[in-house]
């Protein structure tokens, strides 16, 4: 009734190791480098740098983490059970207008003794970020949450893209971006196509803010991240924008009222 998930009220935090956690953290950095690396490579990239973890406790870790390799399989993905998967839509769409497709997404944070997970919402054009939050589930709300407040701040996309994380399949999820005339696309499971973007968002938050703090706790963790964003889309120009900065090429990028007619 009051809009809080079950989870989130009665979740209780499990508490991880402080070798696991320096396993986490650099597996994390070696996800990012190297996103192609699974359980095996890194592992073999762990040992070598005299971190012992075993591909399948590495499998583990990375499943708790939220991610997997990322490279381009041929074929249809394996869909999860019970959860329809959509079509990729993307592919050869020229994608040059604000609100024309959103990406959604989630990335795992370290902190000094734990870790939490931001999820945002992207305009995939502009690479404005619309919305996040920082959470310490991975449960399909916090998508929800998101998704609802770019929608509250900044309209209506034509397409929203995800990948096939539960959080993107499940239910609620795909309900509240169809409620509002969204088509859905959804990445191949581990594909790594064109939503490179989104990485590369991810690895300047970490190396230009997460990594530079050792987070104490997740209030912290939350001011810290989301004055960064503000300040990545007020003040960080990007090439591929022609050194605007995300939101000064939101607005060049809005569709004029003839435009959206």
């Amino acid at each position: 009734m009051v809009g809080i998930s079950r989870g989130s009220v009665y979740y209780q935090p499990k508490s991880v190791s402080a070798p696991n956690l320096a396993l986490m953290r650099r597996i994390d950095e070696l996800h990012l480098e190297h996103p192609f690396m699974g359980a095996r490579m890194l592992s073999d990239q762990l040992n070598r740098s005299g971190l012992d973890a075993g591909r399948k406790h590495v499998g583990t870790l990375m499943k708790r983490m939220g991610i997997e390799a990322l490279y381009r399989k041929p074929g249809t993905s394996k869909r999860h059970p019970g959860h329809k998967i959509y079509p990729y839509l993307l592919r050869g769409l020229a994608i040059n207008r604000a609100n024309q497709v959103w990406a959604l997404d989630m990335t795992y944070i370290p902190m000094a003794k734990g870790f939490v997970y931001l999820t945002a919402v992207v305009d995939w054009a502009s690479r404005k970020v619309l919305a996040a939050k920082i959470a310490i589930t991975l449960e399909a709300c916090h998508a929800v949450d998101v998704l609802l407040e770019a929608f509250n701040r900044h309209g209506t996309p034509e397409i929203v893209n995800t990948d096939q994380g539960s959080q993107f399949t499940a239910e609620e999820f795909v309900k509240a971006a169809k409620d509002r005339g969204c088509k859905i696309s959804m990445d191949g499971r581990g594909a790594w196509r064109d939503n490179v973007f989104v990485e590369r968002l991810w690895k300047s938050v970490k190396y230009e803010r997460v990594y530079l703090h050792a987070y104490d706790s997740v209030n912290e963790a939350r001011k810290s991240i989301m004055q960064y964003l503000d300040w990545y889309n007020r003040s960080r120009p990007h090439s591929k924008l022609g050194k605007k900065t995300p939101d000064e090429a939101y607005t060049v990028m809005l569709p004029t009222i003839e435009q959206a007619a």
